[in-house]
């Protein structure tokens, strides 16, 4: 107990630092990682010729919080790696060492920076770059020093990717395993393949955190034998329910642009064509847009608000249902590996209303049903070491705080090798997971 309360503590006191830091930090080194060559390979062998998880390059820079340099130092590694589309890409991944632990666990943390700027990326912010974007990520590194004070290596990779393709799910889980190998690849980390690995990560982090646990088995087996399990919370498991679910939220309605950016840019498709000229006026908008540029600034906006009349369904967009449908967890493996889930159901606080037949309520963003669906799957077709938690009266924001304490004790006990508790069948019924299907044009 005393050591659960001085990791919070020190949560706190990391988070306090950089909120009363940033803003001196933000004018020195809003810039400083701007044209960065690290993040090119140029190489003049092809990419496809380098098995996933190779490094590619390797630097080491101090780790910063908010723009302030810290004694503490970062490897970071660009390495080979698979986009949303199957094509071999090169992304980049920032490996801490504790000073008080070894080499025998790391935490794989995936961060929360949603955006669609490549500039937000948590290894920018790690490497000193301060951006509006970035905050998020720049907040997380304060917080992330409670972990590494308690002994944990972190690996924290960019999980969008270097095209920031938003949502992208299958990517994130790539770019998450071959972090993980090229961190064990690397002889500068000090890890190696005996090291264990916990994966944890919320909201964003979590599409990151959950996709990685699913692929692991087929993608990278080698990791998958060194994963002791997988804490997420914020969880989105279906986004066509995701999009039902917050059109006209008074908040979280920018995350509808968001993903039409995010689904074109990871998958190669065009879907301005779609869209009414209020429809592509936000569109364009957004194109480099983070989270905080959509959080709030579209309240009450809707599907039918930007486009055009006769796809006021967006079940009649052929492509765009083909690619959420490529998103949906719901249609992919199962890990292997034990879980710890929980999810929030008080989205009123944030200003989303809206309970859509067959979809329901969330977190103000993320669909509690879709959720519980998704653990109960895990449940029925794996070892059932799954714990679930759901917090009725608390929102997406509000569950973050009360979901990391008790993950990161779920993850210290699978660490010490403590028998994963489970949930399986005490979930409550959640929605279909099926996969949704187009309709005609209206």
């Amino acid at each position: 107990m005393y050591r659960r309360s001085v990791r919070r503590l020190a949560i706190v006191a990391a988070t306090a630092m950089a909120l009363a830091t940033a803003p001196s930090a933000w004018a020195a080194t809003a810039s400083s990682t701007a044209s960065d060559s690290f993040y090119t390979y140029d190489g003049s062998a092809p990419l496809s010729a380098f098995a996933p998880g190779t490094v590619l390059k390797t630097r080491t820079v101090r780790y910063h919080i908010v723009g302030i340099a810290t004694p503490v130092t970062a490897i970071q590694l660009l390495y080979r790696t698979t986009d949303a589309q199957g094509r071999p890409a090169a992304n980049v991944t920032s490996v801490v060492r504790s000073s008080t632990g070894d080499s025998t666990k790391a935490v794989s943390y995936q961060s929360f920076y949603d955006s669609l700027n490549p500039q937000d990326g948590p290894s920018r912010a790690i490497a000193g770059k301060v951006t509006l974007g970035g905050t998020l990520a720049n907040f997380e590194s304060a917080a992330l020093s409670a972990l590494l004070l308690q002994g944990d290596n972190l690996v924290i990779p960019d999980t969008e990717g270097q095209s920031a393709d938003f949502a992208a799910g299958p990517e994130y889980g790539f770019n998450t395993l071959d972090s993980i190998r090229a961190a064990i690849n690397s002889p500068s980390t000090g890890l190696n393949g005996a090291t264990k690995f916990g994966l944890l990560g919320y909201s964003g982090g979590s599409i990151a955190t959950d996709w990685a646990a699913a692929l692991a088995p087929t993608y990278a087996p080698d990791v998958n034998e060194n994963l002791v399990g997988f804490a997420e919370g914020g969880l989105l498991v279906a986004p066509a329910h995701n999009l039902k679910y917050v059109n006209g939220s008074v908040v979280w309605s920018g995350v509808i642009p968001m993903s039409i950016v995010g689904v074109s840019r990871s998958f190669g498709i065009d879907l301005t064509p779609y869209l009414n000229s209020y429809g592509l006026q936000v569109y364009h908008r957004l194109q480099n847009g983070s989270l905080l540029d959509a959080f709030g600034h579209y309240p009450g906006l809707t599907w039918q608000q930007i486009a055009k009349p006769q796809y006021a369904d967006p079940d009649s967009v052929a492509p765009f249902v083909e690619a959420v449908n490529r998103v949906n967890l719901g249609s992919a493996p199962t890990p292997t590996v034990p879980g710890y889930i929980a999810q929030g159901d008080g989205g009123v606080l944030e200003g989303t209303f809206a309970d859509p037949p067959g979809i329901g309520t969330g977190d103000g963003v993320m669909v509690a049903g879709d959720v519980r669906a998704l653990a109960d799957q895990y449940c029925a077709t794996g070892d059932r070491s799954i714990s679930y938690d759901q917090y009725d009266l608390l929102s997406h924001v509000g569950t973050a705080p009360v979901w990391a304490p008790k993950a990161v004790s779920w993850l210290d006990d699978r660490f010490a090798g403590k028998p994963a508790p489970s949930d399986c069948g005490h979930i409550p019924a959640g929605n279909s997971l099926a996969p949704e299907r187009t309709v005609p044009p209206s």
